[in-house]
């Protein structure tokens, strides 16, 4: 290294490096920040110089070399590499680091094409002055490093070819809100503005990916989840796949049901032809759903659906699996396997299940969701009919296979289609749950398209959003919140655009919505309460209580002031019956059934105005969206006090909330036993859930004899699910990659040895 070290500027021209110039930015960046070593920083960066470096250059080491040291014993790097990215990001942006006043951003933004139009006609360049003072740029000093780099991969408007910011985050959360409420009445418009402004910049409420990378911009798709039936024809499986391009390009997770699809060898325009099955049609939408990468800010991803009792259900268990060939492998999508109550009688009694092609057997796939009584009646019937292709496996040896591919990829997901019809916000009657969506958490009606312009048809979309749980210091601060979040979600459903027919009709008619939760391993920790022991159950009870009141509350209150959804009378609100009357009442076994709210008032008042919305809640993963905020993912137990995301700029380190103070208040996800305490909570918070949960089952090779999961244990968890009143399970997450499962059959005293052989009856 020279002695004296030349830094080349933005203009070209060259000087000595200024140390001092760089200690004062590290000052300024560490204010009020504890446990800071600048002088350990100047260090480590001074032996990455090199003569005439790029002034941009050392920044990225500064912000490298800060980010490094992020540490259990040295949290705070974190927040101090995060706001010299800001420093970083806002100098790209504006030149400077101070923005510009909000109209003359968002008109130069308009001019460059990256707003909607619409936001500069419809509000006055007054109006933009009160909102200017809404705006607190300094709460981009509170985001973690993590969360900046989140920022700046994905939400923040940006050209993704060159590279270049055009704004900062408090913009990004002051245009959201312009847009969700752009349509308010004069007098009510800027409160709204400024308190949902309020409280997703100080992360009270969460927000999912396309939404903050999509509403302010031209594109106006903002649904995370979009679920698309297929019927067993060309038409509707062509119409499917280009759905699925149009979601798929514009930022949504798809669910697709193909479980009307007919099995390989069944007949054509009678015998005409034979039909070649599943796997054709599956590899035909995986290239659908790979055929965009969602505009660089995440891959396109979907979850396919299909019954325990399809024909080709041991060809469609092993998709996923490395073994194999590409001809009989379809293996860039997930894939959920379809069970109900009398399957799982079969694995306990060890009887038979019998295997059909949906298109042999008249009836029976309706049934299968919206009766379960006429189901099981025609099932029995066409088990007995000779005349009918059928194939007979052992209900342990089904079951197993389901079990040792969902423990062998962890993406085999399950839905239990029975508990989401019982207890759900629909009438099966009317509109059955016959699927689910990417992420296992919406459940909502469909019925299959049959072409893009199909108008009986319907795709179901939900917006979602969350609460940090984290942030609230007091459960009813939820009603204020539930407010917002249930108006400006509604908003959205108006406010975008539908590129299918189908789509449209979904939304509009059912106004659908879905607030989870974020933050919940602390929120746990905050309460001295844990995962494992029971502890946290009341706590649980509570809070989700609390949560879908609110939300009802709200949706209630909307529609007395602009009507209920339109389908409304297909809902089980509309007869009264709510989330707390159709629950599995083994709930009440580990958590009295004590409820603290003034339910029969607000039963009567659905009653009277109905619900602006068909769905208001569900418990979506927030891998994404909770890094913003500094929360732990969603509901789930984190992995480790720092952990690690991986990035496109490399490694990023999380530390969970509040470490210093709470270590020892985390229950760790691999210092959990087993699953039971937690399925417990999930079953608790199902009690109250409209929609699904997005339910992960976790095991460590090492707790298990020879470092084997055994079959047993793995076939109890998902029996306790069940019990539980769980509608479905997402990932299965193995430790440390490890993908064994103990293989063994269990034993003709499988049925004592489980203990579940009268729980589920």
């Amino acid at each position: 290294m020279p002695n004296v070290l030349l830094v080349t500027k933005r203009n070209g021209n060259t000087e000595k490096i200024n140390f001092q110039k760089i200690k004062n930015i590290l000052e300024r960046a560490s204010k009020k920040l504890n446990n800071i070593s600048i002088e350990k920083i100047i260090l480590n960066t001074k032996i990455q110089l090199y003569n005439k470096i790029s002034t941009n250059r050392i920044h990225d080491i500064i912000i490298k070399t800060t980010a490094d040291l992020i540490s259990e014993h040295a949290t705070d790097y974190q927040f101090m590499a995060a706001r010299l990215t800001i420093f970083q990001l806002r100098k790209k942006a504006y030149g400077t680091f101070h923005p510009p006043s909000l109209y003359e951003h968002v008109t130069n933004m308009i001019k460059l094409k990256k707003y909607d139009e619409k936001l500069i006609t419809g509000y006055s360049q007054e109006e933009y002055n009160i909102m200017d003072k809404f705006i607190h740029h300094n709460r981009d000093m509170n985001f973690s490093y993590a969360a900046v780099k989140q920022l700046e991969g994905k939400y923040l408007i940006q050209d993704r070819v060159s590279g270049k910011i055009y704004e900062s985050a408090q913009f990004l959360y002051i245009m959201i809100s312009a847009c969700l409420f752009l349509k308010y009445p004069q007098k009510k418009k800027m409160k709204y503005i400024k308190n949902f402004y309020d409280a997703i910049s100080k992360f009270k409420i969460s927000l999912p990916t396309p939404i903050m990378a999509g509403v302010r911009t031209p594109t106006r798709q903002f649904s995370s989840c979009v679920l698309i039936e297929c019927a067993d024809s060309l038409n509707s499986i062509n119409a499917t796949a280009s759905s699925i391009v149009k979601y798929i390009s514009q930022k949504a997770g798809v669910g697709i049901n193909v479980g009307q699809i007919r099995a390989l060898g069944s007949s054509i325009r009678n015998g005409e032809n034979f039909h070649t099955g599943c796997i054709p049609f599956y590899k035909y939408f995986q290239t659908a759903i790979k055929s965009c990468s969602q505009g660089g800010i995440r891959g396109g991803a979907a979850t396919l659906f299909y019954p325990i009792w399809h024909l080709e259900i041991e060809s469609l268990i092993v998709l996923k699996n490395n073994r194999g060939i590409e001809e009989n492998r379809v293996r860039h999508v997930d894939y959920c396997v379809q069970i109900n109550k009398i399957m799982y009688q079969r694995l306990i009694n060890q009887e038979y299940i019998t295997l059909f092609s949906p298109s042999d057997v008249p009836g029976l796939y309706n049934y299968f969701f919206s009766n379960q009584k006429k189901f099981i009646k025609l099932y029995i019937k066409y088990e007995k009919n000779p005349n009918i292709r059928k194939k007979i496996i052992k209900s342990i040896e089904l079951f197993s296979l389901i079990m040792q591919e969902r423990t062998s990829t962890g993406r085999i997901y399950i839905q239990n289609v029975d508990h989401c019809n019982t207890h759900s916000a629909f009438n099966p009657e009317y509109a059955p749950i016959k699927q689910s969506n990417l992420c296992l958490e919406v459940t909502l009606p469909t019925i299959p398209i049959h072409d893009l312009h199909d108008t009986n048809s319907e795709i179901a979309l939900c917006i979602l959003s969350a609460f940090n749980l984290g942030c609230i210091k007091n459960l009813k601060e939820l009603k204020q919140l539930s407010n917002l979040l249930v108006r400006a979600l509604d908003e959205i459903i108006d406010y975008q655009e539908y590129p299918v027919v189908a789509a449209k009709n979904g939304a509009k008619n059912r106004r659908s919505i879905g607030i989870g939760v974020i933050n919940f391993a602390y929120y746990l920790a905050k309460n001295n309460v844990r995962y494992s022991d029971g502890s946290a159950n009341n706590l649980t009870h509570t809070t989700f209580e609390y949560i879908q009141y609110y939300l009802l509350y709200a949706s209630c209150k909307l529609a007395k002031e602009k009507g209920a959804c339109p389908l409304f009378y297909q809902t089980n609100y509309a007869r009264g019956l709510l989330p707390i009357d159709t629950y599995k009442k083994s709930i009440d076994k580990i958590c009295k059934n004590n409820l603290q709210l003034n339910w029969k008032k607000l039963r009567n008042q659905i009653m009277k105005y109905g619900l602006r919305n068909s769905t208001v809640s569900a418990i979506m993963p927030t891998e994404t969206s909770s890094q913003i905020a500094n929360a732990t993912n969603g509901i789930e137990p984190p992995r480790g006090y720092i952990t690690i995301k991986a990035s496109k700029d490399g490694m990023l380190k999380q530390v969970v909330p509040e470490f210093i103070e709470l270590k020892k208040k985390y229950e760790l996800l691999w210092d959990i036993p087993n699953n039971t305490g937690y399925l417990n909570l999930i079953g608790i918070m199902q009690k109250f859930i409209d929609q699904s949960i997005s339910t992960n089952t976790n095991y460590d090779p090492k707790k298990f004899p020879k470092n084997k999961i055994p079959m047993k244990t793995l076939l109890q968890d998902l029996l306790t699910a069940y019990n539980l009143g769980l509608k479905t399970l997402y990932y299965q997450n193995t430790r440390d990659g490890v993908k064994e499962y103990q293989s063994e059959v269990l034993n003709n005293n499988y049925n004592n040895q489980c203990n579940h052989g009268s729980c589920i009856l």
